[in-house]
């Protein structure tokens, strides 16, 4: 019973985080149209990138005690081709300075994980230290990821508009997080759990946003009156007070 409740949640996880992970082609396709990068930036997904190649080979029987983590190499080998695909795709379109800034951002990058994965391999000789090790770096990565939607929930703040911010984003970062979150509760790893801590509180702000803007949003909408509307209203109210004169 507890097994297949585990993996229930780990499936609905996978779906969550996917659609996660899916949801920046919208943009990507739109620099694929233009042929430019415009304003975006390339760092949240190469930190993404970090993020999964950290945790599919935490997942992997080499850190891992077999395959006892296998959920974790499902979902986030998904997050590579993706997140690889975005850091591809944007270094193809941006500049000249665009391209030098991706790699000199990617390469460290590349070579930290690469460090990691020789230093757990060959430095320890047990799965807990491995853990240890793989783990910590990459719940100091996850963390910075989940923090930046904290720039997108500061600008829905700032101009008290959710445009910046997709309902359907949101609802997947919410959803993957908090399954993520009971995942990791439930195989007592505080390395798969803990981003989530992060995550679930910062998802459901972010649905709280959508609930206080988009119902502002709706109210100054409704309470706008037509001009041409608003003059047949003033016309009839003051012909009915020219009938109520006459008749008096």
């Amino acid at each position: 019973m507890a097994e297949s409740l585990r993996m229930t949640i780990a499936v609905l996880g996978n779906v969550a985080a996917v659609s996660l992970y899916a949801a920046p082609t919208v943009t990507f396709k739109r620099v694929i149209r233009k042929k430019s990068t415009e304003e975006f930036s390339c760092i949240p997904y190469i930190v993404a990138l970090m993020n999964c190649l950290l945790f599919t080979w935490y997942g992997l029987p080499v850190v891992s005690n077999k395959w006892e983590n296998f959920p974790l190499v499902t979902v986030n080998g998904a997050g590579i081709l993706f997140e690889l695909s975005y850091v591809l795709i944007y270094f193809w379109f941006s500049s000249p300075k665009g391209k030098v800034k991706v790699a000199m951002t990617a390469i460290p990058v590349l070579i930290v994980f690469c460090v990691i994965a020789i230093l757990s391999s060959f430095a320890f000789h047990d799965h807990r230290h491995r853990k240890l090790l793989v783990g910590g770096v990459g719940l100091g990565v996850s963390i910075a990821m989940y923090s930046s939607p904290l720039v997108a929930m500061k600008k829905v703040i700032q101009t008290k508009s959710v445009e910046f911010m997709p309902l359907p984003l949101s609802l997947c970062s919410f959803l993957a997080s908090s399954l993520w979150l009971t995942y990791g509760l439930l195989i007592r790893d505080i390395f798969v759990a803990g981003p989530s801590v992060i995550g679930t509180p910062l998802g459901i702000l972010q649905l709280v946003l959508h609930c206080k803007y988009r119902t502002r949003r709706e109210t100054e909408e409704n309470n706008k009156v037509d001009p041409h509307k608003g003059n047949i209203e003033k016309v009839d109210l003051e012909m009915g007070h020219g009938k109520e004169c006459v008749s008096s």
